[in-house]
């Protein structure tokens, strides 16, 4: 499928505003105006975007019902009561459950953690978890990345004598939870300056509060500063924007995991093949959080918190193995139900009028329809609902969206068909009764097919800016690097160059010859710039008969010579000049 270049133009007023940047900075113009793009147009704008600070970590107590939250915890530590606490089984869950734990077992040792299985309780809290909660004595349950629409359970918690203390980071319904206090910047009634906060973002804030409403001495600053990690892993596993709050507790959570990582990150860093020093939040989404999260896909989240928990070097190591053999099964069994869903996708009729898809097999494994979701809707570039059978007997699923498309919103104008639903804009879980799967289904289609344009249907890599081969030097690089961490919202740069050519040295790399090994240069340069095109071997040809070419790519270093690190051009897309001029 071929893709559709989006190249930002910039206005006249951009580009003033970049020139103001460059002669008060002394900062390239290409990095100007990345800077002015992301809305950043003034030097004091800027000198506060690269001086990244704890200081900017907003007032815990901005956020609605966070001095009941404080309130109601000192209590339970004052008075001895048993807590738990509870999350759910991702990434985003384990992480934040491990926080709160990690920071209050230094003032109780009345403290117990609890993860729902996947498969027999499903998302959120459970009355499994309730009832075992007063089966322990516990009287307080702090519960993490979810519980927002929670409002029969909680109400009947409320009836075995237990409080709730609810840190949500999901889009709440009219109703709330009858809870003591319900932390989420997302509440209507928030006035709180940043609701982007990942579950454990707002679990970090909870334990922030807690320490400055008791006046902790400074040494309390540093086991605050211990969480870090876990905000940063979070964050980028469950893909929310890297600004404001998030960037802050991102960058300090990287800056942890590469200089002094707990016991557990130690483990799993070693079985993801990484280095500790050279670990990105790339690493984060594709390598720690896909093993951290193979353990409530394939057998239970609890096993995470376990490992992030890990008090010594041994246990760190034999439960990341453990981990690690998870996500291998993971990724076997996600390739397995991916090739099936594409098969009953290549007997859809008039695919290409289609705007959504929606698969179902009750056989599928519940634990990794999500990444199969994700895999359908980046290939075929539509929305996209995979859906198997729970233990319970309802239909249950994922979803996932495509740019310009609420996913979650689609599914609320079909909440009349659902049992229980929630999420983001881009990604949401499901669950209903297989009687209304037919009527959901077409539903769920007519609101893509009245909602998507024709041009969301092609794929887009959007392009920051037009550059020349001569502007990709160690200055812009090092730039690059002071904007990090990149993520949703503060992506990380795209740029095109025009009619490069091969010096002469390119060539075809892998084991079957499918990557072009490349060594460029353009009118502005004779110093060839080195690229990696990866799966782009069809070009090779043309490439070495000497034609001009487009590209687009990101500025990478390139640390496989650690003795002598160079600047490398990641291509995402190339075109022939011939072809676009």
């Amino acid at each position: 499928m071929t893709n559709k270049w989006n190249l930002r133009i910039s206005t006249p007023e951009e580009l003033r505003e970049r020139d103001e940047l460059a002669t008060a900075l002394p900062y390239s113009a290409v990095t100007c105006l990345l800077l002015v793009q992301r809305g950043i147009n003034s030097a004091e704008a800027a000198k506060s975007f690269f001086k990244t600070s704890v200081e900017d970590l907003n007032d815990p107590f901005l956020m609605p019902d966070m001095a009941a939250a404080v309130k109601r915890l000192n209590k339970a530590l004052g008075e001895k009561e048993n807590i738990l606490i509870y999350g759910d089984y991702d990434v985003d869950g384990t992480t934040a459950v491990t926080l709160v734990y990690k920071y209050l077992r230094h003032y109780s040792a009345n403290l117990d953690y609890y993860i729902p299985d996947r498969y027999d309780e499903g998302y959120g809290i459970s009355y499994k978890g309730i009832d075992y909660a007063v089966e322990q004595g516990v009287t307080l349950i702090i519960v993490l990345d979810c519980g927002i629409k929670a409002v029969e359970k909680v109400a009947y918690a409320k009836t075995k004598g237990i409080d709730f203390i609810i840190c949500d980071h999901h889009m709440p319904d009219k109703e709330l939870p009858a809870a003591v206090a319900i932390l989420d910047a997302k509440r209507t009634d928030s006035h709180y300056p940043y609701e982007h906060l990942s579950g454990c973002g707002v679990g970090f804030k909870f334990m922030q509060a807690f320490a400055g409403d008791n006046g902790f001495p400074n040494g309390d600053a540093e086991k605050l500063e211990q969480l870090y990690e876990l905000t940063a892993v979070s964050i980028a596993s469950d893909i929310v924007p890297i600004t404001g709050e998030n960037r802050v507790l991102a960058y300090y959570g990287l800056r942890q995991l590469n200089s002094n990582p707990s016991l557990g990150f130690r483990g799993i860093i070693k079985v993801c093949g990484l280095s500790i020093g050279h670990i990105s939040i790339n690493d984060l989404v594709f390598k720690i959080g896909p093993r951290l999260n193979a353990s409530g896909r394939m057998m239970n989240g609890r096993e995470a918190v376990d490992l992030l928990l890990a008090k010594d070097v041994e246990s760190a190591r034999e439960k990341s193995k453990s981990i690690d053999q998870y996500n291998d099964e993971r990724r076997e069994l996600d390739k397995k139900i991916t090739d099936e869903a594409n098969a009953i996708i290549d007997h859809f009729t008039h695919m290409e009028d289609r705007k959504a898809i929606v698969v179902y097999d009750p056989g599928w494994h519940k634990g990794v329809i999500g990444i199969v979701a994700s895999r359908l809707a980046e290939k075929y570039c539509r929305p996209t609902v995979v859906l198997c059978k729970s233990s319970s007997g309802l239909v249950t699923g994922s979803a996932r969206s495509v740019g310009g498309f609420d996913v979650y919103t689609a599914l609320e104008s079909c909440r009349d068909l659902l049992d229980n639903f929630g999420g983001h804009t881009y990604a949401a879980g499901l669950s209903l009764r297989e009687e209304n799967l037919k009527i959901f289904i077409e539903r769920f289609t007519a609101v893509a097919a009245e909602e998507i344009a024709s041009d969301q249907m092609t794929p887009q890599i959007d392009i920051d800016m037009l550059i020349n081969l001569k502007d990709v030097n160690q200055q812009l690089l090092d730039e690059l690097k002071k904007m990090e961490p990149f993520g949703p919202d503060n992506q990380k740069p795209v740029f095109c160059s025009r009619r490069v050519r091969d010096f002469g040295t390119s060539k075809l790399v892998g084991k079957e010859s499918e990557h072009i090994k490349l060594d460029i240069i353009d009118d502005s340069t004779a110093l060839p710039v080195h690229a990696i095109a990866f799966g782009m071997h069809a070009y090779n040809d043309r490439i070495h008969a000497g034609l001009p070419f487009d590209l687009c790519y990101t500025i990478e270093e390139n640390t496989y010579n650690k003795r002598k690190p160079c600047i490398q051009l990641m291509v995402k897309d190339i075109r022939m000049s011939e072809e676009t001029e």
